[in-house]
């Protein structure tokens, strides 16, 4: 079976717009700043974005509602007009569908279980809200399974009847664009992914010297 290239069924649906001239409205699924940023500079053009934070997954709250306000502090300092719909922290949702999970690494069932959930609400939103599109900006991370988040967007679309923009934001340089204009924002690049488990694994990779100082982009 011929692996689908999202990056481009992406550019496709961009130049679609550029030509046609409308600019639907999104509902973008946003993990963390950094990730956001590049995603935005891609997207601002083209589409009426609502960005959407909702990720039950990050541990402490403190943790939470810090990874929130970088969110809006780069969005105002870029210059954009965006509204961001914030959900309180609510771990609960996380919690029970890692149970027996806890020890899986980062792409794993649980993480996938992560993704889907987020993905979900993502998509129930956009349809409360009218939007004509959702999608999330975790694609732009090379620690994320793109074709299980694009696959898992396609599958709740038809679910909900809301169409999700295919993406590989990584593509045309993105996760590097997103270091430089985190540096540019000096935003705050987390040291692991963002849930309890993924945190106590990074932590266990520095203490034998092998974890790395900055996985912002591995937010699950």
């Amino acid at each position: 079976m011929q692996k689908v290239n999202y990056g481009r069924l992406f550019d496709q649906k961009a130049e679609e717009l550029r030509k046609s001239g409308e600019k639907p409205s999104l509902l973008l699924h946003a993990c963390c700043a950094p990730c956001s940023s590049h995603t935005l500079t891609v997207l601002y053009e083209l589409f009426h974005i609502t960005l959407y934070f909702y990720n039950p997954n990050i541990a402490p709250e403190e943790e939470y509602n810090y990874r929130c306000s970088e969110l809006k502090r780069l969005v105002k300092e870029m210059g954009m007009d965006i509204p961001i719909i914030e959900e309180n922290y609510d771990p609960a949702p996380f919690l029970s569908l890692a149970k027996g999970l806890e020890d899986l690494p980062e792409r794993g069932l649980r993480c996938q279980k992560c993704i889907a959930l987020r993905l979900e609400k993502a998509g129930l939103k956009a349809k409360e809200l009218g939007c004509d599109f959702f999608t999330t900006t975790l694609t732009i991370s090379p620690h994320k399974d793109c074709t299980f988040i694009n696959e898992k967007g396609c599958e709740l679309a038809e679910t909900i009847g809301i169409q999700y923009l295919f993406s590989d934001f990584k593509k045309h340089e993105g996760y590097k664009h997103s270091i430089e204009l985190s540096k540019k924002y000096g935003l705050y690049r987390q040291n692991y992914c963002g849930c309890v488990f993924s945190k106590v694994q990074a932590e266990r990779k520095d203490t034998y010297g092998q974890g790395t100082k900055d996985q912002c982009n591995a937010v699950s």
